[in-house]
């Protein structure tokens, strides 16, 4: 392979790195240098409400010392970041790889209708109980136990990162890897490949049998995926 390439990984919403361990070893037995960022409001932290530029110049500083182009690997939340990253700083990057990616806004009527359920819910929740299993339940009924575990300030910045991203697609030039787990419910699988379309230099694995972590599941196939595609 040559020189060693370094992989920067920023995580998903997580607060903590222990799913992350056997994929990152398998990462540095293919002979890859990997730095796992920890991310502030997750597992480093922070103290106040943050948007996507505060993370994009977090990043920013975080790889303001390299002296080469890295590889910037992003899951979830973290390909958001990526996203953002890449399209204000290309030329600290020599690859970008998104594994089931966050960036692309729904506003397909389900989703709506999930939204707006989940808002009674909230509502409900504040008026007629105090109690932390129900409202846990009703945040788990409507899809948002990240929300609910979050503290207030992750809340915020939660609801700051949610818009849509498609339009920066198009300036992202460096070559891109999008990996994404077929069975996917978190991200969809139509967001992989609305990415691909429109990244023109990018190219789509699916990862059959997996959800929204292929590499925790499939960690075997998606490091040869990386490695093929790096070594190309």
């Amino acid at each position: 392979m040559g020189t060693m390439k370094k992989i920067v990984i920023l995580h998903g919403w997580a607060h903590e790195h222990t799913k992350w361990v056997p994929f990152v070893n398998q990462l540095i037995r293919q002979g890859f240098d990997i730095k796992l960022l920890n991310i502030p409001g997750l597992t480093a932290p922070l103290n106040e409400i943050w948007k996507l530029d505060n993370y994009v110049q977090w990043l920013h500083e975080n790889l303001f010392s390299e002296n080469e182009p890295v590889v910037l690997l992003g899951h979830s939340n973290g390909g958001r970041i990526a996203l953002a990253y890449c399209a204000k700083y290309l030329q600290k990057i020599s690859h970008l790889i998104l594994i089931d990616s966050a960036g692309i806004y729904h506003k397909e009527l389900t989703l709506r209708l999930k939204r707006f359920i989940f808002g009674i819910f909230a509502r409900i929740g504040k008026k007629l109980t105090s109690s932390p299993t129900l409202r846990r339940i009703l945040y788990r009924l409507a899809g948002e136990t990240d929300y609910y575990q979050a503290n207030p300030i992750m809340r915020q910045t939660m609801i700051n990162l949610s818009f849509d991203l498609t339009h920066i697609l198009p300036r992202i030039h460096v070559p891109t890897l999008i990996i994404w787990g077929r069975q996917d419910k978190i991200t969809p699988l139509s967001d992989s490949k609305k990415m691909h379309n429109l990244i023109k230099n990018s190219t789509l694995h699916i990862v059959d049998g997996a959800h929204h972590s292929p590499q925790f599941t499939h960690k075997e196939e998606v490091t040869k995926i990386i490695k093929q595609s790096l070594d190309t």
